[in-house]
């Protein structure tokens, strides 16, 4: 059907928050703007005027796009060239949706949406509308089409799968800052203990190249192994600048609410290293580099003043 000036109007309302839960559903930016295109094409096509209450209606339609990608994700990733991890969001994206709760906020950190890969999808989904929208356990049943206990049942299940691959409790963000510079620091001296202090004993470090960028295919564990690495990495060499094309600046920003070194070549986002920092130390190196997964990282890094970056990178 034709939509009228207020079906528009009320759509084009609830797309901030159907992105958001998107998002966070997925794990990709690209993925959730599928899901939200394809949630308003049967919002066009359906019989608008008797949908009672349009934004639970398009939460359900939503959440059912979501859990087909889910489904279907599952198998891509089985044959995912290397570590999968989720699309960075930089500093002000509208798709990082409401961050007011300390909930909020988890539920959109890069280390949570990593570990929500281990989660069903129903789980996920659960985890998500409560933890993150706060939805009543009622409502997210009602759109699952199971009963409240058993959703009840799937949140603590999510919940405790998530604990148990946290890491200790984070810092605020000024701490973490600070310690983001002095890894920087001691990442260009050249020098390995500099770097083991900064770290917990039990650091990994994560890479995502989609096999377009070259990247390990296993994580790096441990303090020693992980300072190692990251002395390497941040090393300079003309092999390094021929391979990206030029010394990239480096910046220190914020991705998905925590502290992010966002690498940059020429006005392209090329890699974004996110930083999990604990009372303990740097927990964990998660970095995205594959490029269809920072596009939206790019534009968006277009939009805003960031300033001269804190170094070159080789």
């Amino acid at each position: 059907m034709a939509l009228t000036r207020t079906h528009m109007d009320r759509f084009e309302a609830s797309m901030p928050r159907l992105e958001a839960i998107a998002y966070r559903l997925l794990g990709s930016a690209s993925d959730a703007e599928d899901a939200v295109q394809d949630t308003f094409l049967r919002w066009q096509a359906a019989d608008i005027d008797r949908i009672e209450v349009p934004e639970a209606w398009l939460t359900k339609v939503l959440t059912n796009v979501c859990l087909n990608q889910l489904t279907s994700a599952r198998a891509r990733r089985e044959s995912y060239v290397g570590q999968w991890l989720p699309e960075p969001l930089l500093a002000g994206d509208p798709m990082l949706g409401p961050a007011e709760t300390a909930e909020q906020r988890e539920s959109l950190s890069y280390a949570v949406l990593t570990l929500m890969e281990r989660l069903t999808p129903n789980e996920r989904v659960v985890y998500v509308l409560r933890e993150a929208f706060d939805y009543p356990h009622r409502k997210i049943a009602e759109i699952l089409d199971i009963t409240e206990a058993s959703c009840q049942q799937l949140f603590h299940r999510a919940k405790k799968h998530v604990a148990e691959g946290r890491a200790r409790t984070e810092i605020d963000e000024a701490a973490a800052r600070r310690i983001v510079e002095e890894f920087l620091t001691a990442a260009t001296s050249g020098r390995t203990e500099p770097l083991v202090r900064l770290l917990t004993t039990d650091v990994i470090a994560i890479g995502d190249g989609g096999g377009k960028v070259p990247a390990r295919t296993k994580p790096f564990q441990g303090a020693l192994a992980v300072a190692k690495f990251m002395r390497g990495l941040f090393k300079p060499g003309k092999a390094k600048r021929d391979l990206v094309g030029g010394s990239p600046g480096v910046h220190l920003t914020t991705a998905n609410g925590a502290p992010a070194l966002v690498v940059v070549l020429d006005g392209r986002v090329i890699g974004v290293l996110c930083v999990e920092i604990t009372a303990e130390g740097i927990a964990a190196f998660r970095s995205q580099a594959n490029p269809d997964k920072l596009e939206r990282a790019t534009r968006q890094w277009a939009a805003t003043d960031h300033g001269e970056p804190l170094l070159h990178a080789f």
